[in-house]
C-alpha cells in the first residue's frame, strides 16, 4: 500500500465531542500498515485544533502519536479545562453583570462564564510545539493549520506553519496568515464566545475558529492538499430529513436555544462545505482542461467519517457526572435530555464516562468503513 504525498486530515470542533475524532484515528492506526505518517496536512477547528496539532507534534510516528492523542483524553478531565467551584462560576457570572455598566466591556480581562487557565497549563505540559518545525524540516509535514474568528476583521484567520513553498491567501472573510504555531493560537481557536475567554494575537482579539468559518476544507486546498479525510461530531449526514409531528410541550429552554447556535457553528459550515465539494468533483468531467487550468480547479478525493449516533442524546446522560456546581446550572438552563438542551452540555462534558463512550463510537464507526478507508489511502 503506497500513499499519497498530499493526504489531509479536516478535525472540525465541538468541544469535548472532538473524542470521537480520537476513536477514529485509533481504527486508522489498525487498518494502516505501519508508517511515519499518513497524513502530510493537518487542519483544525477549535478542539479539532488541539487534536491536529498534537498529531503534528508527533507527525514523525503517526500510531505513537495516536496513541499519545489517546492517552491525553484518556487523562483529561473537566478540571483540566476549566474551574468548576461555586465561586469561580458565580464570578463569571458578576463579571457579565458589571459589564452592564461599562458598556459590556470588563477592563481587567475578556469576558467569559468560565475560567479555562487549566487547560492552558495542561497543553503547556502536553504539546511540544518546537516539534512541528522540526518534521516539517524533515519532509514528514508539509502543513498544520489552526483556525480562529478575528473579532475586529470578522474574518476566518487560518494560521498555518508549513513548508516554505506555502503562500499565504486572501477570500472573502477569510485569510491564510503563516506565522508559528503557539499555545496563543490553540486558545484562540478553543475560545467559544461567552464560555471562554478571547485571546489577543498581534493587534487583534480572537474567539473560537468555527464561528463565521464559511469554509472548513478550504484551508487544506489551499494548502495543497489532493485527498481529505474528514471527521466530523454530528450524525446530520447519516439521519433523513424527516417533519417532528409531536408537539413540543414547552417552548424552547436557554440551553436548547444555546445548543442550535453552537451547531450553526461547529456543524452546519462543515456540512455544506463538504456538499459543495462533491458537487465540484461531480461537475469536473463536464469541463474542458483549459477551464479547469484557467479557474485552478482539480479533483479532491474525500473522505467522510461522522458519528452514527446522535451524540446530543449520549450527552443526556452522561450529564449527572458533572460537578454538582455546573450541573446546577445545567439543569437551571433546560441543558438536559427532557428538556431538549443536551447539545449544549456535550460540548462541556469532559467526564470519563463520554469521552470513553464517544472514542468508542468514534472506533467502531470507523471499522464500519474499513473498505473505504484502505481504499481512500490506496494510489490510483
Amino acid at each position: 500500500m503506497t500513499f499519497q504525498a498530499n493526504n489531509a486530515l479536516v478535525l472540525s470542533g465541538g468541544g469535548a465531542r472532538a473524542a470521537y475524532q480520537v476513536g477514529v484515528l485509533l481504527a486508522v492506526k489498525e487498518l494502516l500498515p505501519p508508517q511515519s505518517n499518513p497524513f502530510s496536512i493537518l487542519v483544525g477547528t477549535s478542539a479539532g485544533a488541539i487534536n491536529s496539532v498534537s498529531l503534528a507534534c508527533n507527525s514523525h510516528d503517526f500510531p505513537a502519536g495516536v496513541d499519545e492523542l489517546n492517552y491525553l483524553w484518556q487523562e483529561l478531565t473537566i478540571d483540566h479545562v476549566f474551574r468548576t467551584s461555586w465561586s469561580d462560576l458565580l464570578s463569571g457570572i458578576y463579571r457579565f453583570g458589571r459589564s452592564f455598566f461599562h458598556e459590556g466591556v470588563d477592563f481587567h480581562r475578556p469576558l467569559s462564564l468560565l475560567d479555562n487557565s487549566p487547560l492552558n497549563a495542561f497543553l503547556k505540559a502536553n504539546v511540544d510545539f518546537a516539534q512541528i518545525q522540526k518534521n516539517i524540516d524533515r519532509g514528514i509535514l508539509r502543513a498544520v493549520s489552526v483556525s480562529a474568528l478575528g473579532y475586529s476583521s470578522s474574518t476566518s484567520v487560518n494560521f498555518f506553519q508549513g513548508s516554505e513553498d506555502l503562500q499565504q491567501w486572501e477570500r472573502f472573510r477569510r485569510v491564510g496568515r503563516a506565522t508559528t504555531i503557539g499555545m496563543e493560537h490553540l486558545l484562540a481557536s478553543s475560545a467559544i464566545p461567552w464560555l471562554f475567554p478571547t485571546v489577543r494575537i498581534g493587534q487583534e482579539y480572537y474567539a473560537d475558529g468555527a464561528m463565521r468559518q464559511l469554509a472548513p476544507i478550504s484551508p487544506a486546498l489551499h494548502l495543497g492538499a489532493d485527498r481529505i479525510f474528514i471527521i466530523g461530531v454530528s450524525g446530520n449526514r447519516q439521519a433523513h430529513t424527516r417533519t417532528n409531528k409531536t408537539p413540543s410541550r414547552h417552548p424552547p429552554s436557554m440551553a436548547q436555544m444555546s445548543g442550535h447556535l453552537l451547531n450553526s457553528a461547529f456543524v452546519d459550515s462543515m456540512e455544506a462545505d463538504i456538499e459543495h465539494l462533491d458537487l465540484v468533483n461531480n461537475l469536473l468531467p463536464q469541463v474542458s482542461s483549459e477551464v479547469r487550468e484557467a479557474l485552478e480547479l482539480r479533483p479532491v478525493k474525500s473522505l467522510v467519517i461522522s458519528p452514527s449516533k446522535a451524540i446530543d442524546k449520549i450527552a443526556g446522560r452522561h450529564v449527572r457526572y458533572l460537578p454538582k456546581s455546573l450541573r446546577f446550572f445545567m439543569r437551571s438552563s433546560g441543558a438536559t435530555a427532557h428538556r431538549g438542551g443536551s447539545v449544549l452540555s456535550s460540548y462541556l462534558l469532559f467526564v470519563k464516562p463520554f469521552i470513553d463512550e464517544l472514542i468508542e463510537l468514534g472506533f467502531q464507526d470507523a471499522m464500519w468503513e474499513k473498505e473505504a478507508i484502505e481504499q481512500f489511502f490506496l494510489e490510483d
